[in-house]
């Protein structure tokens, strides 16, 4: 049997638009805004600074409105325009730090390292993100959950994606 307790969860998507543009996506509040979150979901941001040391706090809700969820991320280093690391995790209206709405094992917090590359005018993303000081308990639940965050991902990146269509 393979020990997973280390693992994290790995995503790239390759973006049709400038490595500049992406990075403004990630960074910027008027961008940002308009495409962070599972897909049909939208986000009403609070605070945003995005850079080493900054933070984020904003509020999730679901298309029906019966789920709302306040997201923070303590940003670690956000380095123009090729990286962005942050800690994210559930939190409440004042920003403290609370367990996951959908399971009670889901890590308190998650460390996301986003890294741009140019390519011939595209952007590859690659995301990395991993439980910070999880049990063995939160990890496999994290771990049991890759489907589910490949799924989100994939709906916030198609957001994304036509948001960056949008631009041009």
């Amino acid at each position: 049997m393979v020990n997973n307790l280390n693992q994290s969860f790995e995503f790239t998507r390759v973006f049709d638009a400038p490595r500049e543009l992406v990075f403004k996506a990630w960074t910027e509040l008027g961008h940002f805004a308009k495409w962070w979150g599972p897909k049909g979901f939208t986000l009403e941001v609070v605070i945003m600074d995005a850079q080493s040391g900054g933070r984020f706090l904003g509020i999730l809700t679901s298309p029906d409105g019966n789920l709302v969820m306040w997201r923070k991320f303590t940003y670690q280093e956000v380095v123009e325009p090729e990286k962005v690391s942050y800690i994210q995790s559930f939190s409440d209206e004042h920003g403290n730090t609370v367990g996951a709405p959908f399971s009670g094992s889901w890590p308190l917090e998650i460390m996301n390292l986003i890294t741009l590359e140019d390519n011939e005018g595209k952007t590859v993303l690659k995301l990395k993100g991993c439980p910070v000081n999880a049990s063995a308990e939160e990890q496999e639940s994290y771990n049991d959950m890759a489907p589910m965050l490949q799924q989100d991902l994939e709906g916030a990146f198609d957001k994304l994606a036509d948001y960056l269509v949008s631009l041009n």
